[in-house]
């Protein structure tokens, strides 16, 4: 394995040849070096020496000046090495190496975005994930947002910037494919508190938005924050799927190389909550979902026991008994998926009872993994008209049974998304080595059908642990050793990397 990631061609440039030279000593050392900060500089392939990123920085500073020179300068050394990158990526794994990046308003200063895409590439990635739809915002300039979001950038003057658009652009001259990465049936907090929206919202049994529920702190996307204050919507309401389609047709005409729909499930609870073992625990009692819902039904007893089995979350055999008087012309109870066994249509109510109500919660949970199934396909066919690539980005966990008759509260039916999309698991399993994101891969690898592309995303930061994560390096190489027909890893996130940046970007004040 060390002998093929440093085979090299002897007309290779000195440049690939340093970043290779490294190769050996990053991976002999890696899992050593997450225990010793003090070595943390250690470069691992594609990596920049530090004094060729400074000499682009000098540039990119000078040319900030006004300096043409070094502005020419700058350029040409953005297409050397964006050649050097696609080089290099190709004949080391993984091929693809992704970063997933929010952007700031603050980065529209002039060289802000350059800069910070500089530092993506001097990293190694050839691939970047910016995030174009969070906490209630777009990625999309004030003059062209047709969606009901309001725009990132909020800046006197800058109404026409479309820092979507630029980011685009100028990550593809530094060699790297650009991703659009948006949050799904997560519409946000500001989208659920206008008086015409509010009736999107997904609700569960006892009349609840996300928004009204404690939700689990410490699982999310962003690895900080919970569910707490997402705005989860009801898949089923067209008004929803509508304003989507809005947001990812716009999305769609700047041509990203790819857009990612994360957030494609229902919210998880706290502790008990975070499995859901009755039916007033789903999120299927919007009127657009309760509605889908009663048309599961084939006839009329199986609607009427679908209203009971709602209302009550139960049924009894007392409703079995009434239900067969009122419609004693049918035999069963119908409904979509259903196909009893007609001799046993004969037993009393009481014996009939247990089998139907398990039945019933069977085809509510269905119903919830429907919505959620439904509501991506329809969102990536615009794109896929387009001929853009689309991923869907998931937690590994959020898709199984729990105990008798439980399931995750999530309800994240990711083995059935289609396999014409990216499969972006999120390994962020935490148990302080690699075993346990393994566990997790090896179970996305084992449901997917033949031919997906799986693409693992991993948390944490390079040369050092961190939440008690591995390092990248360790992470890297277990996957590498466990499963290496895998040849696209992301890695979240920039933040976590540049901590400074991301705060200084975050925070600072426009003049």
């Amino acid at each position: 394995m060390l002998k093929a990631l440093i085979a090299v061609t002897r007309h290779q440039s000195s440049f690939y040849r340093r970043v290779l030279a490294c190769v050996s000593i990053g991976i002999l050392l890696s899992p050593w070096i997450d225990r010793k900060p003090a070595l943390a500089q250690v470069r691992v392939p594609c990596q920049l020496p530090a004094e060729a990123s400074q000499q682009k920085e000098n540039f990119r500073l000078a040319a900030l000046r006004g300096d043409r020179e070094a502005q020419n300068r700058y350029q040409a050394l953005i297409t050397k090495q964006a050649a050097q990158l696609q080089e290099c990526r190709s004949q080391n794994w993984p091929r693809n190496q992704a970063i997933w990046l929010r952007l700031y308003p603050c980065d529209i200063r002039p060289g802000s975005l350059g800069a910070i895409l500089d530092r993506i590439v001097n990293k190694g990635y050839n691939e970047v994930y910016v995030e174009v739809f969070y906490d209630g915002q777009v990625l999309l300039p004030q003059t062209d947002n047709p969606t009901p979001w309001q725009s990132v950038v909020q800046v006197p003057g800058a109404e026409k910037y479309d820092l979507l658009a630029e980011a685009i652009d100028k990550g593809r001259k530094r060699g790297l494919k650009v991703y659009a990465w948006a949050f799904t049936m997560n519409f946000g907090y500001v989208y659920a508190q206008q008086p015409d929206r509010r009736s999107v919202l997904a609700r569960n049994g006892m009349g609840k938005t996300s928004l009204e529920v404690a939700n689990d702190a410490g699982i999310d996307t962003d690895l900080t924050k919970g569910d707490a204050s997402k705005a989860f919507i009801d898949p089923y309401n067209p008004q929803a799927r509508q304003d989507y389609e809005k947001l990812i047709e716009a999305i769609g005409k700047r041509k990203p190389d790819g857009v990612l729909f994360d957030y494609v499930r229902y919210p998880r609870g706290t502790g008990d909550a975070s499995v859901v073992t009755k039916v007033q625990d789903l999120w299927i009692y919007g009127d657009a979902a309760q509605q889908v819902l009663l048309q599961r039904a084939i006839n009329n007893k199986g609607l009427d026991l679908i209203r009971r089995f709602l209302t009550k979350g139960y049924v009894t055999t007392e409703d079995i008994a009434q239900v067969d008087q009122l419609y004693p012309e049918e035999q069963e109870p119908l409904w979509q998926g259903r196909n009893p066994d007609l001799t046993k249509s004969v037993l009393p109510p009481a014996e009939r009872q247990p089998m139907l109500q398990t039945e019933l919660w069977q085809l509510s949970v269905a119903h919830a993994a429907q919505g959620v199934l439904d509501f991506v396909t329809a969102a990536i066919r615009p794109l896929q008209r387009q001929g853009i690539r689309t991923g869907a980005v998931f937690f590994p966990g959020a898709n199984q049974s729990v105990n008798q008759g439980g399931y995750d509260s999530r309800i994240q039916p990711w083995d059935k998304f289609p396999s014409s999309m990216e499969w972006h698991p999120m390994l962020y399993a935490n148990c302080g080595e690699s075993s346990c994101i393994l566990n997790e891969l090896q179970r996305v690898v084992s449901l997917a059908p033949l031919g997906t592309e799986i693409k693992p995303a991993l948390a944490g930061d390079w040369g050092r642990s961190l939440s008690d994560r591995p390092s990248l390096e360790v992470q890297m190489a277990a996957i590498r050793q466990a499963a290496p027909q895998i040849n696209t890893v992301s890695h979240f996130a920039f933040s976590w990397q540049e901590p400074d940046s991301d705060r200084e970007r975050k925070f600072c004040r426009l003049r």
